[in-house]
């Protein structure tokens, strides 16, 4: 896992090929790309041009603020970031356990934030490029497309974004940016009528969620080879798994295998984080790049996100997932699949975990109980680690005697999947721009590698829509060879 992102010395003597702004993610960010004469990739790196500062700017508000404040870093996975900050609460006020009621509404509230998410991800996002090429014509290749072409898809995925933002409802007041977690526990049970509500579609989640997996595994297998080559290399997994190596979202520990599957650390104690993995900062990025320290700085870096918990884990605990599971497994006969774009077959997996997780909830008396808050002795320092749509979430706070935050410590998804998205991109490069023509096409290639990291650049958002992007091939000299352009309507065009 040699990082050949560092190899250009002396960049000024080499042509660059920038893409910015990305397209179809949140944030600002860009691609350069430097190649020599005889159009050899030298250097690939993915910018992130903006600065967060989340950590700075919570520092002296109140702990129990955190898990409301912070959820606002995103607008399509605020959950997420809810129940890692409620989760490090829980230790800030000396809850060691959930009562069962909240923790079984929290791991509701959870499942339905995953559902909906990755159904925006994968229908919205991801399904023009998979369902039509990466190089049909842009003015198909969108999600209006497969709304003409693929009716019953489109409609598919709408309704379980929906059913799962129903299930955040249900659970947190609100869609979106909810206050269902409180330090300790959580504010309300859910319903009877509530629970009917869910229950009343919750098996056609399941069958639409089968579905998905079938037609992910088809276009995965319709052309094996080249899914495995494209942006394909290997790399260590890092996620969260259940005491008996079962899949988790919620609650686990922490299991890091390298790429043979062999392990680096075990249910590890995610209290301990950052005894595990470090961070390392580079001068072009204000995104760090996350490295387990037991493998070192040049070897540590790693994948997070479905490609790594479906391999991670040992087994799935509902029966459907568990099936689908084992013929992803079968992929590369027990070895961790190292393939980008099988991210899209492991999340929708995960997406038919989560449906059938859901309905084994709603069938739980727990989940209507009165009992919801539970408080002990409160301390000084506090971690909650979850797994976010995208990947393992990191929330650290540490507060004073009068209980506001001295220190914060946010390790997004997409943080740890820095390197990943850099190494994808210099493969697809290497393979697809040497000696080309620019064209629209070319340019997706490169954002369909990151874009199957499902990446939030700032932890906000998802774009969905048509931005502006623009592209420029400069000689050694400095002369200004080619520029291509793609307007804010979608209109590609050469520029001068």
């Amino acid at each position: 896992m040699t990082d050949r992102l560092e190899t250009a010395a002396n960049p000024e003597g080499l042509n660059r090929v920038v893409i910015e702004p990305l397209t179809r993610v949140e944030g600002h960010g860009k691609v350069t790309l430097l190649q020599d004469d005889d159009h050899h990739i030298h250097q690939v790196r993915l910018h992130i041009a903006e600065f967060r500062g989340f950590e700075k700017f919570i520092q002296g508000r109140p702990y129990w603020e955190l898990p409301v404040l912070v959820q606002r870093l995103c607008g399509i996975c605020p959950v997420s970031h809810h129940l890692a900050a409620a989760k490090a609460t829980d230790a800030l006020v000396g809850c060691e356990a959930l009562t069962p009621t909240a923790e079984k509404i929290r791991r509701l509230m959870h499942y339905g934030q995953v559902l909906q998410s990755h159904a925006l991800h994968f229908f919205h996002l991801s399904s023009p490029d998979l369902l039509f090429g990466f190089d049909d014509d842009i003015a198909h290749r969108n999600i209006f497309g497969v709304i003409e072409d693929y009716p019953e898809i489109a409609r598919q995925g709408v309704l379980l974004r929906k059913f799962g933002q129903e299930v955040i409802r249900v659970t947190a007041g609100k869609r979106i940016h909810g206050t269902g977690a409180i330090p300790g526990g959580v504010n309300k049970p859910v319903s009877g009528e509530e629970r009917d509500y869910l229950l009343a579609d919750v098996r056609q989640m399941i069958e639409w969620g089968q579905q998905a997996v079938e037609l992910t595994r088809r276009i995965f297998m319709e052309s094996p080879d080249y899914h495995r080559e494209f942006a394909g290399f290997d790399s260590n997994m890092l996620s969260l798994v259940a005491q008996d190596g079962a899949f988790e979202l919620y609650h686990g520990g922490l299991r890091a295998l390298d790429e043979n599957g062999a392990t680096l650390f075990d249910h590890a104690d995610c209290q301990d984080y950052d005894r595990l993995l470090h961070e390392e900062v580079r001068s072009w990025s204000y995104m760090k790049f996350p490295f387990i320290v037991k493998a070192g700085q040049r070897d540590g870096w790693y994948r997070v996100g479905p490609l790594a918990r479906v391999n991670n884990a040992d087994y799935f605990p509902t029966p459907l997932a568990e099936q689908e599971a084992q013929s992803f497994r079968e992929l590369d006969a027990g070895r961790p699949v190292q393939a980008s774009l099988a991210y899209h077959w492991a999340r929708m997996i995960e997406l038919l975990y989560c449906a059938e997780a859901i309905g084994i909830l709603l069938e739980d008396d727990d989940i209507s109980g009165t009992e919801l808050v539970r408080r002990g002795e409160m301390q000084h320092r506090g971690v909650g680690v979850i797994e976010a749509p995208r990947g393992t979430l990191f929330h650290h706070y540490e507060i004073n005697d009068d209980g506001l935050v001295e220190k914060a410590n946010l390790i997004v998804s997409t943080t740890h999947n820095n390197q990943a998205m850099n190494e994808a991109i210099r493969q697809v490069a290497n393979r697809y721009l040497d000696g080309k023509e620019l064209n629209e096409g070319l340019l997706n290639h490169i954002e369909v590698a990151i874009r199957a990291y499902d990446p939030c650049l700032s932890c906000a958002t998802h774009a969905l829509g048509k931005m502006p992007l623009e592209v420029r091939l400069v000689s050694s000299g400095g002369e200004l060879v080619d520029r291509l352009v793609k307007s804010p309507a979608g209109e590609v065009a050469h520029g001068s």
